[in-house]
């Protein structure tokens, strides 16, 4: 998107709404959705034009999509990167990133604390192709410097991580991996762009889950890769290879829900915070993570590159597994559901959703215990959010 006449950057709001000026048809105020699978070349020339061009966005569609071309525009004037992708996961950004930079030989290091599907790809799919990985607590840099190898080739990160909250110091991070030749990945879908820019801190690549805040209304399943044209140039021949491809319907409507992203992170900011500052107070719970308390252990480093805290609250109970299940099914706002950033209140009793996939050592080691709730706050009144919350409180 051009700058203003005086130079100066737009605001994330205006971003949201014309990062994608001047791509496609500008006639229609709503972008049209390209729903075609291949387009059309008007002589051999144009079509070899086509064919050798990386991320073409109209010569078929799992190389790109006029509507992928939006999305992806304003995700990169988000990020602060030169460029960003599409995909059709959140799952499928960081597998397809991951495995463009990595071969056989290599080291990665990962963080501990990351969601569940991005642990086991490092702790069960890389090994498997000869790629050796070394888990790491997040919090501590010392340990993550001292991991680092000279055949090191990328370190994976996720803040804040899923499900504990647990902050990494994102720019001492980078700090370590940039004079020695290792890229780095953020997982930046708990903040969003709104309240956290990893690039701007140094990280190589932003990885989205966009089906949750970016996307907005549980009604998409995507992905999105962040970073420059060069990186970009190596990760899209292994996105054509794997296939994760976003389909232009699910990205249209990610499109629409991009438009909003700025007013409904302000409100879930506010909900968020207001509602952990409530639940902080009430004797039926035993502990409250947020970044935006004082009490988070790492409310320091939260004020430092977080410019809002996000809509994710974690809790713990007085009591144990039954007490939890009992409030969390005592809840009318709050939807048991999983996922995060729509407009809906999810919740989910954590150990509940992992317990058929992960061992009671393993959910200790991420800190999962039987009474911890994880909380994705909507839109809805704050006041209303919290007499639903005291009411099923007092069954605890």
């Amino acid at each position: 998107m051009s700058l203003p006449d005086d130079a100066t950057p737009w605001h994330d709001p205006t971003r949201l709404l014309h990062g994608d000026a001047g791509l496609g048809d500008d006639s229609a105020v709503s972008p049209p959705i390209h729903y075609s699978a291949t387009f059309k070349a008007r002589d051999a020339a144009e079509f070899a034009e086509m064919a050798g061009t990386p991320r073409h966005a109209a010569y078929y569609t799992r190389y790109g999509n006029p509507t992928h071309e939006r999305v992806a525009a304003i995700l990169a004037a988000l990020e602060g990167t030169e460029t960003a992708m599409l995909t059709a996961s959140g799952m499928g950004a960081i597998s397809t990133t991951v495995l463009a930079l990595v071969q056989a030989g290599d080291h990665v290091v990962a963080q501990g604390r990351h969601y569940m599907s991005t642990a086991k790809l490092f702790d069960e799919v890389l090994p498997r192709f000869g790629v050796q990985v070394t888990i790491v607590e997040q919090t501590d840099l010392a340990a993550l410097e001292a991991a680092l190898r000279p055949e090191t080739r990328l370190i994976m990160l996720e803040s804040p991580a899923n499900p504990t909250l647990v902050l990494t110091d994102l720019a001492a991070v980078a700090a370590l991996a940039r004079p020695r030749g290792i890229l780095t990945i953020a997982d930046n879908t708990f903040a969003s762009p709104i309240n956290q820019k990893p690039h701007a801190l140094g990280i190589d690549v932003v990885v989205h889950s966009a089906t949750k805040s970016l996307g907005g209304h549980h009604d998409l399943t995507a992905g999105a890769v962040c970073c420059s044209q060069a990186l970009a140039e190596r990760i899209w021949p292994m996105h054509i290879t794997l296939g994760s491809v976003l389909s232009p319907m699910d990205a249209w409507l990610l499109l629409r829900g991009l438009r909003t992203l700025a007013v409904r992170m302000e409100r879930m900011n506010a909900n968020a915070l207001a509602l952990a500052q409530w639940l902080e107070a009430q004797p039926q719970v035993e502990r409250v993570w947020y970044p935006g308390l004082p009490s988070h252990p790492q409310h320091a480093l939260a004020q430092r590159q977080m410019q809002g805290h996000g809509p994710v609250v974690a809790l713990a109970l007085r009591g144990g597994y039954e007490q939890t299940s009992r409030f969390v099914a005592s809840l009318q706002l709050a939807t048991h559901a999983v996922s995060l950033g729509g407009v809906e209140t999810l919740i989910v009793h954590a150990a509940a959703m992992w317990g058929g996939l992960m061992s009671e050592a393993q959910m200790a080691s991420t800190g999962i215990q039987p009474n911890f709730v994880r909380l994705a706050v909507g839109l809805e009144h704050i006041d209303d959010l919290k007499r639903d919350f005291g009411r099923a409180l007092q069954q605890v």
